[in-house]
Protein backbone atom coordinates (compact mmCIF):
# COMPACT_ATOMS: atom_id res chain seq x y z
CA UNK A 1 0.00 0.00 0.00
CA UNK A 2 1.50 3.30 -1.02
CA UNK A 3 2.12 5.91 1.62
CA UNK A 4 0.01 8.47 -0.20
CA UNK A 5 -3.11 6.51 0.75
CA UNK A 6 -2.45 6.64 4.49
CA UNK A 7 -2.52 9.17 7.34
CA UNK A 8 0.60 10.56 9.05
CA UNK A 9 2.10 11.37 5.64
CA UNK A 10 3.72 14.72 4.89
CA UNK A 11 4.77 14.82 1.24
CA UNK A 12 6.58 17.51 -0.66
CA UNK A 13 3.36 18.07 -2.55
CA UNK A 14 1.58 18.59 0.75
CA UNK A 15 4.10 21.24 1.77
CA UNK A 16 3.50 22.97 -1.53
CA UNK A 17 -0.21 23.53 -0.85
CA UNK A 18 0.01 26.88 0.89
CA UNK A 19 2.93 28.09 -1.22
CA UNK A 20 0.89 27.50 -4.37
CA UNK A 21 -2.06 29.58 -3.22
CA UNK A 22 -2.82 32.97 -4.82
CA UNK A 23 -0.82 35.84 -3.41
CA UNK A 24 -2.45 38.49 -1.27
CA UNK A 25 -2.70 41.89 -2.87
CA UNK A 26 -0.19 44.48 -1.71
CA UNK A 27 -1.50 46.46 1.24
CA UNK A 28 0.40 49.74 0.60
CA UNK A 29 0.39 50.54 4.30
CA UNK A 30 -2.14 49.39 6.84
CA UNK A 31 -3.83 46.05 6.38
CA UNK A 32 -7.56 45.51 6.74
CA UNK A 33 -9.19 46.07 10.10
CA UNK A 34 -9.21 43.26 12.60
CA UNK A 35 -12.97 42.98 12.35
CA UNK A 36 -12.95 42.70 8.56
CA UNK A 37 -10.18 40.11 8.65
CA UNK A 38 -11.99 38.04 11.24
CA UNK A 39 -15.20 38.21 9.22
CA UNK A 40 -13.45 37.09 6.04
CA UNK A 41 -11.71 34.16 7.72
CA UNK A 42 -14.99 33.12 9.35
CA UNK A 43 -16.70 33.33 5.97
CA UNK A 44 -14.07 31.08 4.40
CA UNK A 45 -14.33 28.64 7.31
CA UNK A 46 -18.07 28.39 6.68
CA UNK A 47 -17.41 27.87 2.98
CA UNK A 48 -15.06 25.00 3.86
CA UNK A 49 -17.85 23.38 5.86
CA UNK A 50 -20.37 24.03 3.10
CA UNK A 51 -17.95 22.33 0.68
CA UNK A 52 -18.11 19.10 2.65
CA UNK A 53 -15.89 19.36 5.73
CA UNK A 54 -17.67 18.04 8.84
CA UNK A 55 -16.04 20.71 10.97
CA UNK A 56 -13.28 23.33 10.94
CA UNK A 57 -11.34 25.09 13.69
CA UNK A 58 -9.22 28.11 12.80
CA UNK A 59 -6.99 29.96 15.23
CA UNK A 60 -4.61 32.73 14.28
CA UNK A 61 -2.56 35.07 16.44
CA UNK A 62 -0.93 38.10 14.83
CA UNK A 63 1.10 38.81 17.94
CA UNK A 64 -1.55 40.99 19.56
CA UNK A 65 -4.53 38.80 20.36
CA UNK A 66 -5.65 35.37 19.10
CA UNK A 67 -8.79 34.88 17.05
CA UNK A 68 -10.58 31.52 17.29
CA UNK A 69 -13.32 30.32 14.94
CA UNK A 70 -15.22 27.03 14.91
CA UNK A 71 -17.70 25.97 12.22
CA UNK A 72 -19.46 22.64 11.78
CA UNK A 73 -21.90 20.96 9.43
CA UNK A 74 -25.45 20.78 10.86
CA UNK A 75 -25.53 16.98 10.68
CA UNK A 76 -22.60 16.73 13.12
CA UNK A 77 -24.41 18.60 15.91
CA UNK A 78 -26.13 15.41 17.07
CA UNK A 79 -22.68 14.08 18.06
CA UNK A 80 -20.97 17.16 19.43
CA UNK A 81 -21.11 20.94 19.47
CA UNK A 82 -17.71 21.94 18.09
CA UNK A 83 -15.65 24.51 20.01
CA UNK A 84 -12.33 26.10 19.11
CA UNK A 85 -10.67 24.75 22.26
CA UNK A 86 -11.69 21.11 21.76
CA UNK A 87 -9.00 18.46 21.95
CA UNK A 88 -7.94 17.07 18.56
CA UNK A 89 -5.43 14.50 17.39
CA UNK A 90 -2.54 16.40 15.81
CA UNK A 91 -1.00 13.47 13.91
CA UNK A 92 2.45 14.14 12.49
CA UNK A 93 2.77 17.43 14.34
CA UNK A 94 3.93 15.00 17.04
CA UNK A 95 7.25 14.86 15.21
CA UNK A 96 8.04 18.44 16.15
CA UNK A 97 7.64 17.53 19.83
CA UNK A 98 9.88 14.47 19.48
CA UNK A 99 12.52 16.50 17.63
CA UNK A 100 12.42 19.10 20.41
CA UNK A 101 13.01 16.42 23.03
CA UNK A 102 15.95 14.99 21.09
CA UNK A 103 17.52 18.42 20.71
CA UNK A 104 17.09 19.13 24.40
CA UNK A 105 19.13 16.00 25.11
CA UNK A 106 21.69 17.11 22.52
CA UNK A 107 22.02 20.42 24.37
CA UNK A 108 22.56 18.50 27.62
CA UNK A 109 25.27 16.36 26.03
CA UNK A 110 23.31 13.14 26.50
CA UNK A 111 22.96 12.26 22.81
CA UNK A 112 24.61 13.48 19.62
CA UNK A 113 23.00 14.26 16.30
CA UNK A 114 25.73 12.30 14.56
CA UNK A 115 25.36 9.29 16.83
CA UNK A 116 24.64 6.18 14.76
CA UNK A 117 21.30 4.63 15.58
CA UNK A 118 23.17 1.39 16.20
CA UNK A 119 24.67 2.97 19.32
CA UNK A 120 21.24 3.35 20.89
CA UNK A 121 19.25 0.53 19.29
CA UNK A 122 21.81 -2.20 18.67
CA UNK A 123 20.67 -4.83 16.20
CA UNK A 124 17.22 -3.30 15.66
CA UNK A 125 17.85 -1.23 12.51
CA UNK A 126 19.54 -2.91 9.53
CA UNK A 127 22.46 -0.75 8.49
CA UNK A 128 22.05 1.24 11.68
CA UNK A 129 25.77 1.98 11.92
CA UNK A 130 25.41 4.17 8.83
CA UNK A 131 22.23 5.96 9.91
CA UNK A 132 22.54 8.91 12.29
CA UNK A 133 19.99 10.52 14.56
CA UNK A 134 20.16 13.59 12.32
CA UNK A 135 19.12 11.46 9.34
CA UNK A 136 16.17 10.13 11.31
CA UNK A 137 15.15 13.65 12.28
CA UNK A 138 15.27 15.10 8.76
CA UNK A 139 13.98 12.00 6.93
CA UNK A 140 17.14 11.20 5.01
CA UNK A 141 17.70 7.79 6.62
CA UNK A 142 16.26 5.79 3.70
CA UNK A 143 14.12 3.71 6.06
CA UNK A 144 10.76 2.63 4.64
CA UNK A 145 7.50 3.72 6.25
CA UNK A 146 5.88 1.32 8.69
CA UNK A 147 2.40 2.52 7.75
CA UNK A 148 2.84 0.55 4.52
CA UNK A 149 2.63 -2.65 6.58
CA UNK A 150 -0.77 -4.32 6.17
CA UNK A 151 -1.08 -5.05 9.86
CA UNK A 152 -0.63 -1.36 10.66
CA UNK A 153 -3.14 -0.48 7.94
CA UNK A 154 -5.74 -2.60 9.73
CA UNK A 155 -5.12 -0.57 12.91
CA UNK A 156 -5.34 2.73 11.02
CA UNK A 157 -8.83 1.86 9.79
CA UNK A 158 -9.94 0.44 13.13
CA UNK A 159 -10.23 -3.12 11.81
CA UNK A 160 -7.66 -4.33 14.31
CA UNK A 161 -7.42 -3.46 18.00
CA UNK A 162 -3.84 -4.70 18.29
CA UNK A 163 -1.70 -2.82 20.78
CA UNK A 164 1.50 -2.10 18.89
CA UNK A 165 4.75 -1.86 20.80
CA UNK A 166 7.42 0.53 19.61
CA UNK A 167 9.67 -2.40 18.76
CA UNK A 168 6.93 -3.96 16.63
CA UNK A 169 6.36 -0.71 14.74
CA UNK A 170 10.09 -0.36 14.11
CA UNK A 171 10.28 -3.97 12.95
CA UNK A 172 7.38 -3.40 10.54
CA UNK A 173 9.22 -0.49 8.96
CA UNK A 174 12.66 -2.06 8.78
CA UNK A 175 11.24 -5.26 7.29
CA UNK A 176 10.38 -3.27 4.15
CA UNK A 177 13.06 -2.50 1.53
CA UNK A 178 14.94 0.77 2.14
CA UNK A 179 13.94 3.63 -0.14
CA UNK A 180 17.47 4.99 -0.62
CA UNK A 181 20.99 4.88 0.78
CA UNK A 182 21.35 6.68 4.13
CA UNK A 183 21.96 10.40 3.88
CA UNK A 184 21.26 10.74 0.16
CA UNK A 185 17.58 11.56 -0.33
CA UNK A 186 14.72 13.13 1.61
CA UNK A 187 11.88 10.63 1.92
CA UNK A 188 9.25 11.05 4.60
CA UNK A 189 8.98 8.00 6.82
CA UNK A 190 7.20 7.56 10.13
CA UNK A 191 9.63 4.76 10.99
CA UNK A 192 12.29 7.42 11.63
CA UNK A 193 10.33 8.87 14.53
CA UNK A 194 9.49 5.52 16.10
CA UNK A 195 13.23 4.91 16.21
CA UNK A 196 13.78 8.36 17.76
CA UNK A 197 11.13 7.70 20.39
CA UNK A 198 12.95 4.52 21.34
CA UNK A 199 16.27 6.40 21.51
CA UNK A 200 14.72 8.97 23.84
CA UNK A 201 13.50 6.25 26.15
CA UNK A 202 16.86 4.45 26.08
CA UNK A 203 18.84 7.64 26.77
CA UNK A 204 16.65 8.83 29.65
CA UNK A 205 15.18 5.70 31.17
CA UNK A 206 11.77 7.38 30.98
CA UNK A 207 8.77 6.51 28.81
CA UNK A 208 8.01 8.89 25.96
CA UNK A 209 4.67 10.01 27.40
CA UNK A 210 6.41 11.09 30.61
CA UNK A 211 9.09 12.96 28.66
CA UNK A 212 6.44 14.90 26.75
CA UNK A 213 4.73 15.76 30.02
CA UNK A 214 7.90 16.61 31.93
CA UNK A 215 9.74 18.63 29.28
CA UNK A 216 6.97 20.21 27.21
CA UNK A 217 3.56 20.11 28.88
CA UNK A 218 4.46 21.19 32.41
CA UNK A 219 6.94 23.97 31.55
CA UNK A 220 4.39 25.51 29.16
CA UNK A 221 1.48 24.89 31.55
CA UNK A 222 -0.56 23.02 28.98
CA UNK A 223 -3.67 21.22 30.19
CA UNK A 224 -4.92 19.35 27.14
CA UNK A 225 -1.72 18.14 25.47
CA UNK A 226 -0.53 14.56 25.88
CA UNK A 227 0.74 11.50 24.07
CA UNK A 228 -2.26 9.20 23.72
CA UNK A 229 -1.76 5.57 24.67
CA UNK A 230 -5.19 4.46 23.49
CA UNK A 231 -8.49 5.85 22.20
CA UNK A 232 -9.32 7.55 25.52
CA UNK A 233 -9.69 11.33 25.48
CA UNK A 234 -8.88 13.32 28.62
CA UNK A 235 -11.11 16.30 27.92
CA UNK A 236 -13.83 17.62 25.67
CA UNK A 237 -12.87 16.61 22.15
CA UNK A 238 -13.91 17.28 18.57
CA UNK A 239 -15.59 14.40 16.76
CA UNK A 240 -13.58 13.26 13.76
CA UNK A 241 -15.18 11.73 10.68
CA UNK A 242 -14.23 9.89 7.52
CA UNK A 243 -16.41 9.07 4.50
CA UNK A 244 -18.25 5.75 4.67
CA UNK A 245 -17.08 2.87 2.48
CA UNK A 246 -19.16 3.85 -0.54
CA UNK A 247 -17.79 7.40 -0.60
CA UNK A 248 -14.25 6.64 0.57
CA UNK A 249 -13.47 4.49 -2.44
CA UNK A 250 -13.78 7.45 -4.81
CA UNK A 251 -11.20 9.42 -2.79
CA UNK A 252 -8.51 6.73 -2.66
CA UNK A 253 -5.86 6.33 -5.38
CA UNK A 254 -6.30 3.49 -7.89
CA UNK A 255 -3.58 1.36 -6.29
CA UNK A 256 -5.34 1.26 -2.90
CA UNK A 257 -6.51 -2.23 -1.87
CA UNK A 258 -10.14 -3.13 -2.34
CA UNK A 259 -12.50 -3.07 0.60
CA UNK A 260 -10.88 -0.32 2.69
CA UNK A 261 -13.40 1.08 5.14
CA UNK A 262 -13.31 2.68 8.57
CA UNK A 263 -14.84 1.03 11.61
CA UNK A 264 -17.12 3.12 13.81
CA UNK A 265 -20.63 4.51 14.22
CA UNK A 266 -22.10 5.57 10.86
CA UNK A 267 -24.60 8.22 9.86
CA UNK A 268 -25.03 10.86 7.16
CA UNK A 269 -22.60 9.04 4.83
CA UNK A 270 -19.78 9.32 7.36
CA UNK A 271 -18.07 7.21 10.02
CA UNK A 272 -17.28 8.60 13.47
CA UNK A 273 -13.62 7.56 13.86
CA UNK A 274 -13.01 9.27 17.22
CA UNK A 275 -12.95 5.88 18.90
CA UNK A 276 -10.13 4.42 16.78
CA UNK A 277 -7.01 3.89 18.87
CA UNK A 278 -4.22 6.23 17.61
CA UNK A 279 -1.56 4.28 19.50
CA UNK A 280 -0.16 2.91 16.24
CA UNK A 281 1.09 6.47 15.61
CA UNK A 282 3.13 6.69 18.86
CA UNK A 283 6.20 8.93 18.43
CA UNK A 284 5.25 9.57 14.81
CA UNK A 285 1.73 10.85 15.44
CA UNK A 286 -0.16 10.11 18.68
CA UNK A 287 -0.14 13.50 20.43
CA UNK A 288 -3.45 15.15 21.34
CA UNK A 289 -3.71 18.91 21.84
CA UNK A 290 -5.86 21.95 21.12
CA UNK A 291 -5.36 24.69 18.54
CA UNK A 292 -4.50 27.17 21.28
CA UNK A 293 -2.09 24.95 23.16
CA UNK A 294 -0.34 23.95 19.96
CA UNK A 295 0.14 27.62 19.17
CA UNK A 296 1.68 28.06 22.61
CA UNK A 297 4.07 25.15 21.97
CA UNK A 298 5.13 26.33 18.53
CA UNK A 299 5.72 29.94 19.53
CA UNK A 300 7.71 28.78 22.56
CA UNK A 301 9.81 26.56 20.31
CA UNK A 302 10.59 29.10 17.57
CA UNK A 303 11.19 31.95 20.02
CA UNK A 304 13.88 29.96 21.85
CA UNK A 305 11.98 29.16 25.02
CA UNK A 306 12.46 25.40 24.71
CA UNK A 307 15.85 25.15 23.02
CA UNK A 308 19.21 26.85 23.34
CA UNK A 309 20.31 28.94 20.31
CA UNK A 310 22.64 26.23 18.98
CA UNK A 311 19.92 23.59 19.02
CA UNK A 312 17.32 25.97 17.59
CA UNK A 313 19.70 26.63 14.70
CA UNK A 314 20.04 22.89 14.14
CA UNK A 315 16.25 22.50 14.19
CA UNK A 316 15.99 25.10 11.42
CA UNK A 317 18.73 23.68 9.20
CA UNK A 318 16.75 22.29 6.28
CA UNK A 319 17.31 19.81 3.49
CA UNK A 320 15.56 20.02 0.11
CA UNK A 321 12.39 17.97 -0.15
CA UNK A 322 11.98 17.29 -3.84
CA UNK A 323 11.35 19.01 -7.15
CA UNK A 324 7.60 19.40 -6.60
CA UNK A 325 8.14 21.53 -3.49
CA UNK A 326 8.16 25.34 -3.81
CA UNK A 327 11.44 27.22 -4.02
CA UNK A 328 12.76 27.91 -0.56
CA UNK A 329 10.89 25.05 1.10
CA UNK A 330 12.79 22.50 3.15
CA UNK A 331 12.58 20.08 6.04
CA UNK A 332 14.61 20.67 9.17
CA UNK A 333 14.62 18.52 12.29
CA UNK A 334 10.97 17.68 12.79
CA UNK A 335 9.77 20.93 11.27
CA UNK A 336 9.33 22.34 7.77
CA UNK A 337 10.13 25.73 6.28
CA UNK A 338 7.40 26.80 3.86
CA UNK A 339 7.31 30.01 1.81
CA UNK A 340 3.76 31.38 1.46
CA UNK A 341 2.30 34.38 -0.36
CA UNK A 342 2.29 36.38 2.88
CA UNK A 343 5.58 35.26 4.42
CA UNK A 344 7.73 32.30 5.43
CA UNK A 345 6.21 29.94 8.00
CA UNK A 346 7.65 27.12 10.07
CA UNK A 347 5.53 24.17 11.11
CA UNK A 348 4.11 20.83 10.16
CA UNK A 349 1.08 19.06 8.76
CA UNK A 350 -0.56 16.27 10.74
CA UNK A 351 -3.03 13.78 9.35
CA UNK A 352 -4.65 10.94 11.26
CA UNK A 353 -8.15 9.45 10.81
CA UNK A 354 -10.71 12.16 11.56
CA UNK A 355 -8.28 15.08 11.85
CA UNK A 356 -6.03 17.09 9.56
CA UNK A 357 -4.07 19.89 11.24
CA UNK A 358 -1.87 22.48 9.58
CA UNK A 359 0.01 24.48 12.17
CA UNK A 360 2.57 27.20 11.59
CA UNK A 361 4.42 30.08 13.21
CA UNK A 362 6.48 32.93 11.84
CA UNK A 363 10.26 33.09 11.83
CA UNK A 364 10.46 34.66 15.29
CA UNK A 365 7.83 32.60 17.09
CA UNK A 366 5.70 35.69 17.62
CA UNK A 367 2.72 34.76 15.44
CA UNK A 368 0.96 31.44 14.97
CA UNK A 369 -1.86 29.83 13.03
CA UNK A 370 -3.69 26.52 13.09
CA UNK A 371 -6.29 25.19 10.68
CA UNK A 372 -7.85 21.88 11.74
CA UNK A 373 -10.44 20.01 9.72
CA UNK A 374 -12.37 17.16 11.29
CA UNK A 375 -11.60 14.74 8.47
CA UNK A 376 -8.51 13.47 6.68
CA UNK A 377 -9.66 11.70 3.54
CA UNK A 378 -12.75 13.85 3.10
CA UNK A 379 -10.58 16.91 2.54
CA UNK A 380 -9.24 15.40 -0.68
CA UNK A 381 -12.60 15.80 -2.41
CA UNK A 382 -11.94 18.56 -5.02
CA UNK A 383 -14.54 21.03 -3.79
CA UNK A 384 -13.50 20.66 -0.16
CA UNK A 385 -9.83 20.81 -1.12
CA UNK A 386 -10.26 24.12 -2.95
CA UNK A 387 -12.21 25.64 -0.06
CA UNK A 388 -9.60 24.49 2.45
CA UNK A 389 -6.75 25.99 0.45
CA UNK A 390 -8.50 29.34 0.38
CA UNK A 391 -9.06 29.16 4.14
CA UNK A 392 -5.45 28.22 4.84
CA UNK A 393 -3.96 31.08 2.88
CA UNK A 394 -6.42 33.53 4.48
CA UNK A 395 -5.49 32.35 7.97
CA UNK A 396 -1.77 32.62 7.26
CA UNK A 397 -2.18 36.13 5.83
CA UNK A 398 -4.26 37.10 8.87
CA UNK A 399 -1.47 35.80 11.09
CA UNK A 400 0.93 38.16 9.30
CA UNK A 401 -1.63 41.00 9.55
CA UNK A 402 -1.75 41.23 5.77
CA UNK A 403 -4.79 41.52 3.51
CA UNK A 404 -6.80 38.36 3.08
CA UNK A 405 -7.08 37.55 -0.65
CA UNK A 406 -10.53 38.00 -2.13
CA UNK A 407 -11.88 35.26 -4.35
Amino acid sequence: MRKSTLPLALTAAGLAVIAALPAAQADHGRGPTDQATRARVAELAQQAVDAGNPGVVVRYDDGRAPVEIAKQAPWTAKDHRLAADDEVRVGSNTKTVVATLVLQLVGEGRVGLDDPVEKWLPGLVPGGSGITLRMLLNHTSGLADYVDDQGVVDSVFGKSTKKWTSRELLAAGTALPPTSAPGTTWKYSNTNYVALGMVLEKATGRCLADLVDQRIVRPLRLKHTYLAADATWRGRHATGYEPDAAHLKALLPPEAPEGLAFVGPEHDEHVDVSGIDPGWGWAAGAVVSTAGEWGRFQTALLSGELLAPAQLAQLRTVVPIGPEAPEGAGYGLGIARIPTPCGVVWGHVGGIPGYLSKTYTDDTGTRSVAVVTMTYYGETEPKADAANKALETAAVCAMFDKPVPQS
